[in-house]
């Protein structure tokens, strides 16, 4: 198949501006191919693992893909499907989150080789533009009018109190000239975004065929959502982030784990790079034995590797096969660093408190009593192991690497005590 059919049959496409003439620009040899990626936080989210994906099924198609990081688009803010303006961000906030994405998106963007993709910041041929010649020389091709036009121009125009500044209007013309620029100066004449960039895309194929006089091409993709109504990529949280160090492996690894039985077989084509094959077998395990949840440990596992690599999943793995037998000892201080961060409910303690005292901070037990007939009845386990005193404590020398206890009560709630000085 080709590529734009794979990529259609994987449910990967929304709009193309010309369907058969971006195929015969693709079959005609390695193309050029752009994403934008702008610093609105300090890391990506798993939404952008889509574009990201995109880049790379292009480049593994022979393709030549250019990811665009927004060092200037990202100090205006792209005002598409928001409700309120940004909050600008100042040039040092925005030097510091780009270096943080630059090494997500070279995960996933090969630069090595004479094909190697290009990771580029737009700020540097932006950064010197002059205003007057910006102004003359693509201003002019765009008309107000069919701005004030687009959806989300007009809502917030009609919305009470809203309005829309000229900053946040002037984006579409920023991200234009920015594929203009890339088609001057790499010939690149595809890009790729959100389904609700589509406006942008569409501005900068119109610009380069006004000024260029050449033909470019737009594709965009769906907007992820989830079969029960509610949005993607939120956990409880909050969002689910690309850096580990805002969400960890294992807290990664089991957003994915938690997929629906309805979701889980789109994602492994959506977020994977598995073959059909593999996405069927796959789909026949979820509607034969949903139960086993084989299709969204396969999930979790290929994105977890692409995302933190193989000692980000072999860590989450070890976390979930811990936390599932009861194994705790084989953790280790990494894994429990990821625990405290995002992995379970942690409550901060001082060394020598009380086993029921804890319990009860923890809100494992309403009560110190209640706390005491929990630990009679043999309900609760510390770091693996029964617990049968109520008078224990919670020391430094019985704790996991000086520092942690991991609390079991019953078969499923699990609670973390850091000691803290």
């Amino acid at each position: 198949m080709s590529l734009l059919h794979t990529l259609h049959h994987r449910g990967l496409i929304s709009q193309v501006s010309d369907n058969l003439a971006l195929a015969s620009h693709l079959s005609s040899g390695a193309q050029s191919v752009y994403a934008g990626f702008d610093p609105t936080a300090p890391s990506l989210q798993v939404g952008n693992l889509v574009p990201l994906l995109m880049l790379r099924r292009f480049q593994l198609a022979g393709h030549r893909p250019v990811a665009v990081l927004g060092g200037a688009t990202g100090a205006i803010g792209d005002p598409s499907d928001r409700a309120e303006e940004r909050s600008l961000n100042d040039a040092a906030t925005i030097e510091r989150w780009l270096e943080g994405i630059r090494r997500q998106v070279a995960r996933f963007v090969d630069t090595e080789g004479e094909r190697g993709g290009l990771i580029l910041n737009n700020l540097d041929w932006t950064r010197d533009l002059d205003v007057i010649a910006f102004l003359r020389d693509v201003g002019k091709h765009f008309s107000v009018n069919a701005m004030i036009g687009r959806d989300f121009v007009r809502s917030r125009l009609e919305r009470e109190g809203a309005g829309i500044s000229y900053t946040e209007f002037s984006y579409v013309l920023l991200q234009a000239h920015d594929f203009l620029h890339l088609a001057r100066s790499h010939d690149c004449r595809v890009q790729i975004g959100g389904a609700d960039q589509w406006g942008n895309l569409v501005s900068g194929i119109d610009l380069i065929r006004r000024v260029l006089r050449k033909p470019a091409y737009a594709l965009s993709m769906p907007l992820i959502a989830k079969s029960d109504g509610t949005k993607f990529g939120k956990s409880a949280g909050g969002s689910v982030w690309l850096d580990r160090t805002q969400t960890s492996p294992y807290a990664f690894y089991q957003f994915w784990m938690n997929s629906a039985d309805r979701d889980v077989v789109d994602y492994l084509r959506v977020f994977t790079l598995l073959g059909e094959d593999e996405v069927d077998a796959a789909a026949t395990a979820v509607d034969e034995r949903a139960h086993q949840r084989d299709a969204q440990r396969l999930l979790a596992r290929e994105v977890t590797r692409l995302v933190h690599g193989d000692e980000g999943l072999v860590s989450a793995q070890r976390i979930t096969e811990a936390l599932f037998d009861g194994d705790i000892r084989a953790l280790g201080r990494d894994d429990l660093k990821q625990l405290e961060q995002d992995g379970m409910d942690a409550t901060r303690l001082a060394p020598g408190t009380g086993l029921l005292a804890a319990l009860t901070a923890a809100g494992l037990a309403k009560s110190n009593g209640a706390a005491r007939r929990l630990v009679d009845a043999n309900g609760v386990r510390l770091n693996g192991e029964s617990v049968t005193d109520p008078a224990l404590s919670l020391d430094v020398s019985g704790a996991l690497f000086g520092r942690y206890h991991v609390v079991r009560r019953g078969r499923k709630s699990w609670h973390l005590i850091v000691l803290e000085a």
